[in-house]
């Protein structure tokens, strides 16, 4: 989402200076995080770019039915076959937290237990491919690493994320649904900051590849423990500021951290070429070079998480316009996913906020019930791109 969204902000300022020098860790982990022959074998990606809509915490409702479910019941009113949702626990934007409204959460401790809760089986039993989960493991801000990452963390992550995944595939064996388990907009987390300027410490890029090597790792453990079963759980990272890196040199996520740990996919929060399908288009090409390929996805691991146009910028049929023209470079270039941020608007312009014109406008149905015309491209049928 865009920097200044004020409902999933990164937290924590790097208060302190880490010190230690910069371990690239490739030549340890990408043999380690490659996928074995004893591993599942999961079915090839879907043949052409599956268009999704985010559902994280909105600020309206139109029901009192729990927030996770209506959003979803929505969505698929809408035609969407792949949803973007939070399961997490970290201690700032927990799931509790986004989707609290009408909802009964019980007090769980592991990403598996929650899960497993009430509203999210029903989530999982509803009719959609894939679903895309920001994912952040219990009692620890989501970027606690920058701040330090200990060999304690690492293997907490791992179990965490090896839990977690083989609880779906065993939960959800015979389903042929997809789950991608990702962080959140990776640039921003590396930084400690909403500001692009910043630079991330060596200490902290040292500390993101171990973090996601750990996820990657739990992941890739449950996948070999339960090698059948149907159902697909994958581990990708989150990038943001690409363009930058690409122009400026600048350096980041796509350039520093992703071609040390072999993840099996990358998504692309794509707000710093909204503007520009040609230059969307180049920062597709400019991260798949970076990224490690990785079975079974290949040249096409490159997935755009977030991408849209807010109707405060823009008039409803200029939103239709790009967000169809980026959707097509997304297709042309073999992206598996494309998700639109997002179902209901999470960043108000002025509070109390209840009429249209008290938010941003990242919407497909806005606070008055109408519905955005991007919604009509949830009906259409893609082709295939490969």
């Amino acid at each position: 989402m865009p920097a200044d969204c004020p409902l999933l902000p990164v937290k924590g300022m790097v208060l302190r200076a880490l010190h230690g020098p910069l371990f690239l860790l490739a030549s340890f982990l990408l043999p380690s995080l490659a996928f074995s022959e004893s591993s599942q074998s999961p079915q090839s990606p879907p043949p052409s770019t599956l268009l999704g809509v985010a559902h994280i915490g909105g600020l309206y409702s139109f029901s009192t039915r729990d927030y996770l479910n209506e959003g979803a019941e929505a969505a698929q009113a809408i035609g969407a076959r792949c949803i973007k949702v939070s399961l997490s626990l970290d201690t700032e934007n927990p799931s509790t937290k986004l989707y609290a409204p009408h909802s009964e959460w019980p007090v769980v401790d592991s990403l598996a237990a929650l899960a497993d809760t009430p509203h999210f089986r029903e989530l999982f039993g509803r009719d959609f491919d894939t679903f895309i989960l920001n994912a952040f493991r219990p009692g620890r801000p989501a970027s606690y690493w920058r701040e330090g990452f200990s060999p304690e963390d690492e293997k907490a992550e791992e179990e965490c994320f090896e839990s977690l995944a083989l609880h779906l595939l065993r939960t959800h064996a015979g389903t042929r649904k997809t789950f991608i388990l990702q962080n959140w907009e990776g640039d921003w987390a590396l930084r400690g900051s909403f500001d692009p300027a910043a630079r991330p410490a060596p200490a902290a890029t040292a500390a993101m590849i171990r973090w996601l090597a750990a996820r990657q790792r739990g992941v890739a453990r449950a996948r070999d423990r339960f090698a059948t079963g149907g159902a697909r759980v994958y581990h990708a990272c989150e990038v943001n500021l690409v363009r930058q890196a690409q122009v400026q040199g600048a350096p980041g996520v796509t350039t520093d951290v992703l071609p040390h740990v072999a993840v099996d996919l990358v998504s692309y929060s794509a707000w710093d070429t909204k503007d520009s399908p040609a230059h969307f288009a180049e920062a597709l090409a400019f991260i798949a070079k970076h990224k490690p390929r990785t079975e079974p996805f290949g040249r096409h691991g490159v997935y755009v998480g977030e991408f849209g146009l807010p109707e405060s910028e823009a008039s409803p049929e200029l939103v239709l316009e790009r967000t169809s023209a980026l959707l097509a470079e997304a297709r042309r270039f073999g992206c598996p996913y494309a998700v639109f941020w997002q179902l209901y608007c999470n960043e108000p312009v002025r509070k109390p906020a209840k009429a249209n014109s008290d938010f941003k406008g990242f919407w497909l149905i806005r606070p008055d019930g109408t519905r955005s015309p991007v919604c009509q491209l949830f009906k259409e049928k893609m082709p295939a791109t490969r």
